[in-house]
């Protein structure tokens, strides 16, 4: 039973959305390309635990607080007898352990990952020690790229490879397990506990002035898009989108860089650039918001959202 679903962390839908409007600075790029790849490598791991059929509770994308530390974990399985926490990785290419370093064939080093394990196991058994239970714990790093290869690695690491994960699944697949009331109210526990943001996250500063305007394709993200009768075409990739949804879309997008500010038909207009009719935008808007205000003073809310101005 999946008791916490796998999400695409709410950071990487803004860098998203923000990189295809706005040169981000190198470190938060990286940041950026880090959270693209680690989605694809947790997403694809939750799939294939939904064929899981044993007594299971699962978890994914906990944030967790022990000894005042965060520590984050991919994917927690509470079985009867046993607790698995999986930390997935999405690395691409050739690496190799050396002396206990983990390095790229370019000899460039990088962070150990089983030692970020091996920390984040430790803290997650202090936490169940708090709260009592007394579950042992195996962390295991999954490696799911499937062009990932690891040279030198002790047989004895805690880590599966691409070519061992049918063998882990069947292994997970084979755990006899009955969970009760006890494992639904850890499981609970570390729910209420989960923290929705790291404050370790940051973002670059930006401005409405700063961020490209337009359309962006929903297919290739390029903002190289143009509006033809009822349909927005990109000049790239050939995508063709009705023109309602595409506006629909960039207003999203609009109110997730700037959630302070007011949406009014001139700056919709403004901000998805190819429209010119402020007729469809202002239907598109009283369509699917709530107009507050009169006049030049008019501005848009979301239906259900309450407004105390």
């Amino acid at each position: 039973m999946v008791i916490k679903p796998y999400q695409e962390p709410p950071l990487l839908e803004l860098l998203r959305c923000l990189n295809q409007r706005f040169e981000l600075p190198n470190d938060e790029r990286q940041q950026y390309i880090n959270l693209e790849k680690g989605q694809q490598g947790e997403q694809k791991f939750s799939e294939l635990l939904e064929n899981l059929t044993n007594d299971c509770l699962i978890l994914h994308g906990l944030l967790l607080k022990c000894n005042n530390t965060l520590f984050q974990i991919d994917t927690l399985h509470i079985f009867e007898n046993m607790i698995y926490l999986v930390d997935v990785k999405y690395y691409e290419g050739d690496y190799y352990v050396n002396s206990g370093n983990w390095y790229t064939l370019s000899k460039k080093e990088i962070h150990n990952p089983v030692l970020q394990l091996n920390r984040c196991v430790s803290l997650f058994r202090r936490l169940l020690q708090k709260y009592g239970a007394n579950l042992p714990v195996e962390g295991y790093v999954l490696f799911n790229h499937p062009e990932f290869t690891l040279y030198h690695a002790d047989p004895e690491l805690p880590i599966i490879l691409p070519n061992q994960i049918n063998r882990f699944m069947k292994q997970l697949h084979g755990i006899p397990s009955k969970t009760n009331d006890q494992h639904m109210r850890l499981a609970q526990k570390l729910l209420s506990d989960h923290k929705d943001e790291s404050p370790y996250t940051h973002l670059p500063e930006y401005s409405y002035e700063q961020v490209k305007k337009g359309i962006v394709c929903a297919s290739c993200h390029s903002l190289s898009t143009s509006l033809i009768g009822s349909r927005v075409i990109c000049n790239g990739c050939g995508r063709e989108e009705k023109v309602d949804n595409a506006i629909l879309r960039s207003i999203k997008e609009f109110m997730l860089l700037f959630p302070d500010r007011k949406i009014t038909t001139n700056t919709i207009q403004e901000w998805c650039r190819v429209i010119k009719s402020r007729n469809t935008i202002r239907r598109i808007l009283g369509k699917h918001f709530t107009i507050k205000g009169h006049g030049n003073y008019a501005y848009y809310v979301n239906s259900d959202q309450r407004d105390d101005e």
